[in-house]
C-alpha cells in the first residue's frame, strides 16, 4: 500500500473505522518503505522551490560533494542537518530552496584519472589533454549518478531541477567573469613566489592545504669552509636543500660573528661563494647560531633573501628530483641526494654530527607527499582587503556562526591571511582564462577565448594552468543562482539563509565564500553557518574517500537500520562542532524508535471509533497530554530557531516514546476497553491529534516513517503528505489545564516511585498490591485518575486518604500506619502507603538485612585499618588511596542505609 495519499501517490481503498491496514500488521521494513515515499514525494514536485514576492525565503546551497568517488556514510550529516531545516521551513508555509550540486573537485579527481591511466601503462602525456579532458567527464557523468542516488538515499529532498555542477557552463562563465573583474581590481596577480609544491601531485597548493604533522628527524651540523680558512658550523634539517643555499646568516648582536659579516663562505661540495649576512630573523640560541638561507626553498629564507637581495636558487624538478643546479646530484630523488650528499659530506670532513630532533613538516592533504616549499610562477589572489570584508560581517552580526566559538577561529585566519595561490599544474578543472602572444608583452585577460591578439592578430595560447577548485566552489552561493546575470532566482534567493558544512572545511570554502561574495556582489553569501562536527568510525577513525572502509557506503547502514535511523541518531547524538563515532547500539535504538512508533500508529487506528459517535469531557490524561503536546510543539520550535537539533529531536522523542506510548496510551487503554462509547471516542480522538502533531514534529528527522504512518492515519481524509502538511502551533496558554497537568505529573511522579519501592523490596511483579494514598494538592486526579492508578501501579485495593501526615520519612522507608507496617512513597506532593506485612516475610527481610550489614562492617573494617596505616597512606600511589576513602565513604553510607531498614522492621 503506497504511503502518500495525494497527488503525490494514489489513495488507497478506505480501511473501515477502526480496521488495521495490513501494511501495519507486519514489522516496520525501511527498505521496502524508503524508496517508494521518496518516489512519491519527487513526482509530486514538493521539492521545488517557488518565488514568492510577498514571503522571505529560506534558502540553503548543498556543499557539493566531490565526484571523486561514492559518498560515504559520513556525508549522511550534511543531508541530515539541512534536510531537516529544509523540510521544517517548507511544513510552516516557507518558500524553502535546497539547492543540490557537486564539485568536480580538481587535484583528487586529477589523481584518480592519472592513476588509472598509470594502471594501463600510460600517462596524460600519451592521450594528450583533449582525450584526458573527455575521461574526466565520463567519470563525472559515472560518479554523479551514483552521489544523486545516495542523496536520495537518504532522503535528501533537494530541488533537483536547479542542480548544478562545478564546471556546468554556466558555472564556468561565472568562473571567468570573477577572475576577469577581481583582476581588472587588481586583486589577482601573477607573480614568481615561494608556493607549496606537492611532488606527487605536482602542483602549487594553498597554505590551508598543507597539513603539519609532527616527526621524528635529525638535525645535522654542517662545516661551511670559510674563504679566507677555517669553517662555520651551520644546522639544518634538510641538508640537500644546502645544495641551493645563497648566503649564511647570523644575528648582528652575536658577538661570535661579528667580524665575519660581509664575508664569504663556501657551499659544501658545490664550493659557491656565498655572502655572510647579519639579520634579526636569526636565533643565536638555536644550533650554533648561524643559519644557512636557501631563498628557493624555505619561506623564512625566502624573507631573508628579500631583504638581502640574495639569489633565488631552484634545485627541484616539477616531480621532486633534483635539477641540474644541485651539480653531481641532478636526477636524484630528494632521498638518494640527502644521503648521498651526506655522505660526501662526512668522506669531506665536513659534517659535525647529528642530534635527534622532533618539528612539524608539511605535507599534501590529498597525496600525503612532503610538500617542498619551491620558488614558481603562479598567479595570485590578494586577499587583504577581501578578508577585512568578510572579517567586518562576521564582527557586525550580518555572518553569525553556531556554535558561536567558530567566529572566532574564523576573525582569526581573516586577521592573519596570506595571499591566496589559485592556479594548479594540473589538467582537470577551469583553464585559468588568460592568453599570451610571444610577440606581446601582456597577457589578454577575458571571459571569453579571443580568436586574435589585439596587438598582433596573431593566434594567442591559452594559459595550460586551471583554478584552484576553491576559487570555483567560492562562488557556490550564487553562480548556481544565475550570476553574473540578474536572474529572478539570485534576487529573491541570495543572500542564503544558512551554510551548513563540517569545522574542517571553515577556511577552505566558509571564508573564501565570503570573501569573494562580498567583493563580487557586495553580499554576504549566507546569514547563518552551521558547523557538523564529522561524523567518525566506531573506532573513531577518520572517514575519507581516499581511505575507504568496509562499511563506510552509506547504503550499507541505510540498508540495515534504515535512513530514518542514521538520521536520527546524526541528529540528536551529536553537539555541534563536535565528532561523534557510529554507535551500532545507538543505530539500534534508533530503528527501534521507529519500530515503537509503527506500533502505536497500529494501536492508534485500531482505537479509532465509527464517525459521528459522542465524545466525552476531556479526563486529567487528556490535559495532561494535550498539554506536553502543546509544551513540546512550543520547545522544539524554539529549538530549531537556535539550531539547538539534538535538544529538539530529543524532546520529540519524549513527548513519543515517553509521554504518549508509555503514560497515554496506557492510561487510554482503560477507557478504549470499556463501555462507554463517548469515553473511548475521547480517548481516541485524542491518541490521533497528538500522534498527527508528534510526526509532523518528527517528520524533519525521520522523513520515512512518519510518512508512512501518516499515509496510513489519513487515508481516505484527502490529507495533504506529511512533507507538506502544516507545522503544528502550540495553543493558546490555558491556566486551568496547566494545573491539571502538573497534577498529572505529579501522579505519574508517584507511581513511578510506587514501581521503585517494589522493585527494591523484590515484591512479584505479577503481585497486586494494597494501597493508601494522600493525595495533596492532586486530589481531583487522583481521584478521577485511580482506575489509571491501580492499573499501572499494580494496586488491587486503592484507598483515598484526605489528610496528608508531613514529611514522615524518606520515600522508600518502612513506617507504621494504621498499625501495620508499610513502606512509605513520597514524590510532588503525593503520599502513599503500601502494607508489607501480607506481602513479605519481614523476619526474613530482617535476616537478610543484618547478614548485609554484618558483611558492610567487615568491609568498612579493612578500609579503615588500611587507611589509618601510615605504611600505606605514605607509600601506595595517590589515587588508590582516594580511590580506597571512596570506597571507604560508600559502603559507610550503604551500612547507615541498612541500619536504619533494620530499625524500621523493628518499630
Amino acid at each position: 500500500m503506497p504511503a502518500t495519499q495525494n497527488a503525490a501517490s494514489p489513495a488507497p481503498d478506505t480501511p473501515p473505522e477502526g480496521a488495521i491496514p495490513e501494511a501495519l500488521l507486519r514489522p516496520y521494513d525501511p527498505a521496502s518503505v524508503e524508496p517508494g515515499i521518496y518516489a512519491a514525494w519527487e513526482a509530486s514536485g514538493a521539492f521545488r522551490a517557488e518565488v514568492d514576492p510577498d514571503r522571505e525565503p529560506y534558502s540553503i546551497a548543498m556543499p557539493p560533494p566531490n565526484l571523486t568517488g561514492a559518498l560515504h556514510y559520513g556525508h549522511v550529516a550534511f543531508v541530515t542537518f539541512q534536510d531537516l531545516m529544509i523540510r521544517w521551513q517548507r511544513m510552516r508555509g516557507v518558500p524553502s530552496l535546497w539547492l543540490p550540486g557537486t564539485d568536480h573537485a580538481a587535484i583528487a579527481t586529477n589523481a584518480v584519472l592519472i592513476n588509472q591511466l598509470a594502471a594501463e601503462g600510460r600517462s596524460r602525456e600519451d592521450i594528450g589533454r583533449p582525450a584526458f579532458e573527455e575521461m574526466f567527464w565520463d567519470w563525472m557523468r559515472q560518479s554523479g549518478q551514483r552521489i544523486r542516488s545516495q542523496l536520495r538515499m537518504a532522503g535528501a529532498s533537494c530541488d533537483w531541477s536547479r542542480e548544478r555542477f562545478t564546471m556546468d557552463p554556466g558555472l564556468s562563465r561565472a568562473v571567468n567573469a570573477a577572475f576577469v573583474q577581481l583582476y581588472e581590481k587588481g586583486l589577482i596577480y601573477r607573480g614568481s613566489y615561494l608556493v607549496n609544491w606537492d611532488p606527487v601531485d605536482q602542483t602549487a597548493i594553498s597554505d590551508i592545504e598543507v597539513e603539519y604533522q609532527e616527526v621524528d628527524a635529525w638535525l645535522w651540523t654542517v662545516r661551511y669552509p670559510l674563504a679566507e680558512g677555517g669553517h662555520l658550523e651551520v644546522a639544518t634539517t634538510r641538508p640537500e636543500t644546502i645544495l641551493g643555499d645563497t648566503a649564511i646568516a647570523v644575528n648582528p648582536a652575536d658577538d661570535r660573528y661579528r667580524e665575519l659579516v660581509g664575508k664569504q663562505a663556501l657551499v659544501p661540495v658545490l664550493g659557491r661563494a656565498i655572502p655572510i649576512v647579519a639579520d634579526d630573523y636569526v636565533d643565536p640560541e638555536f644550533g650554533s647560531g648561524a643559519v644557512k638561507v636557501t631563498p628557493g626553498h624555505d619561506p623564512n629564507d625566502y624573507a631573508i633573501g628579500q631583504r638581502h637581495d640574495l639569489p633565488m636558487i631552484n634545485i627541484l624538478e616539477r616531480d621532486g628530483r633534483l635539477n641540474a643546479n644541485a651539480g653531481p646530484f641532478a636526477g636524484q630523488t630528494r632521498e638518494a641526494a640527502r644521503a648521498n650528499l651526506l655522505e660526501r659530506l662526512e668522506s669531506d670532513g665536513l659534517l659535525a654530527g647529528r642530534s635527534p630532533h622532533r618539528h612539524a613538516v608539511g605535507h599534501g592533504q590529498r597525496s600525503g607527499a612532503v610538500i617542498e616549499p619551491m620558488l614558481s610562477q603562479q598567479w595570485f589572489v590578494d586577499t587583504s582587503s577581501m578578508a577585512a570584508k568578510a572579517a567586518a560581517a562576521v564582527r557586525s552580526g550580518q555572518i553569525q556562526f553556531h556554535p558561536p566559538r567558530f567566529a572566532q577561529v574564523f576573525l582569526h585566519w581573516m586577521d592573519n591571511i596570506r595571499d591566496w595561490c589559485i592556479s594548479r599544474q594540473i589538467w582537470v578543472g577551469h583553464r585559468i582564462p588568460v592568453w599570451y602572444c610571444d610577440g606581446c608583452p601582456d597577457p589578454i585577460v577575458a571571459t571569453e577565448a579571443p580568436e586574435s591578439c589585439p596587438g598582433c592578430d596573431c593566434k594567442p595560447r591559452q594559459d595550460s594552468d586551471v583554478l584552484d577548485t576553491w576559487f570555483s566552489s567560492g562562488l557556490w552561493t550564487f553562480s548556481t543562482l544565475g550570476w553574473p546575470d540578474e536572474t529572478e532566482d539570485l534576487a529573491y534567493f541570495h543572500p542564503t539563509t544558512v551554510m551548513e558544512t563540517g569545522y574542517d572545511i571553515i577556511f577552505f570554502w566558509v571564508a573564501r565564500m565570503a570573501m569573494l561574495s562580498l567583493e563580487l556582489l557586495d553580499q554576504i553569501p549566507f546569514r547563518h553557518v552551521y558547523l557538523n562536527g564529522l561524523l567518525r568510525r566506531a573506532d573513531g577513525s577518520k572517514v575519507s574517500k581516499s581511505d575507504p572502509q568496509p562499511g563506510d557506503d552509506p547504503a550499507e547502514v541505510i540498508g540495515e537500520f534504515g535512513a530514518d535511523a542514521v538520521r536520527y541518531l546524526i541528529a540528536t547524538g551529536s553537539s555541534p562542532g563536535n565528532d561523534m563515532k557510529l554507535s551500532w547500539d545507538r543505530l539500534t535504538a534508533a530503528r527501534n524508535f521507529a519500530n515503537k512508533l509503527w506500533n502505536a500508529a497500529r494501536f492508534v487506528i485500531a482505537a479509532q471509533q465509527p464517525p459521528g459517535t459522542a465524545r466525552a469531557d476531556p479526563t486529567a490524561f487528556d490535559s495532561w497530554i494535550l498539554e506536553r503536546r502543546d509544551q513540546t510543539v512550543a520547545s522544539v520550535s524554539q529549538q530549531l530557531e537556535r539550531f539547538q537539533f539534538g535538544e529538539a529531536g530529543q524532546a520529540v522523542h519524549d513527548l513519543l516514546w515517553r509521554d504518549f506510548c508509555d503514560w497515554y496510551i496506557e492510561a487510554a487503554k482503560l477507557r478504549l476497553s470499556g463501555s462507554d462509547a463517548a469515553a473511548a471516542s475521547q480517548a481516541a480522538a485524542v491518541l490521533r491529534e497528538v500522534l498527527l502533531d508528534g510526526l509532523k514534529l518528527l517528520h524533519p528527522y525521520m522523513p520515512f516513517v512518519t510518512e508512512a504512518i501518516w499515509g496510513h492515519l489519513q487515508a481516505g481524509r484527502d490529507a495533504p503528505d506529511l512533507i507538506v502538511a502544516p507545522w503544528p502551533q502550540a495553543g493558546e496558554p490555558d491556566v486551568e489545564r496547566e494545573r491539571i497537568a502538573g497534577n498529572v505529573s505529579a501522579l505519574q511522579a508517584a507511581i513511578g516511585a510506587i514501581r521503585r519501592v517494589r522493585s527494591d523490596f523484590r515484591i512479584d511483579p505479577g503481585a497486586l498490591v494494597p494501597a493508601e494514598i494522600v493525595p495533596g494538592p492532586a486530589a481531583a486526579e487522583v481521584e478521577s485518575e485511580a482506575e489509571v492508578i491501580r492499573r499501572l501501579a499494580r494496586i488491587s485495593e486503592l484507598e483515598i486518604a484526605g489528610a496528608q501526615t508531613g514529611d514522615v520519612a524518606e520515600s522508600g522507608a518502612i513506617m507504621r500506619r494504621h498499625d501495620r507496617r508499610c513502606a512509605f512513597v513520597a514524590a510532588e506532593g503525593i503520599q502513599v502507603f503500601l502494607p508489607l506485612e501480607d506481602l513479605l516475610d519481614l523476619d526474613a527481610e530482617r535476616v537478610r538485612a543484618e547478614g548485609r550489614a554484618k558483611d558492610l562492617r567487615a568491609r568498612q573494617g579493612r578500609l579503615q585499618g588500611m587507611l589509618a596505616n601510615p605504611g600505606f597512606v605514605g607509600k601506595a600511589p595517590a589515587q588508590v588511596v582516594e580511590q580506597r576513602r571512596s570506597e571507604l565513604a560508600t559502603i559507610s553510607a550503604d551500612l547507615e542505609n541498612v541500619l536504619r531498614f533494620i530499625a524500621e522492621l523493628d518499630a
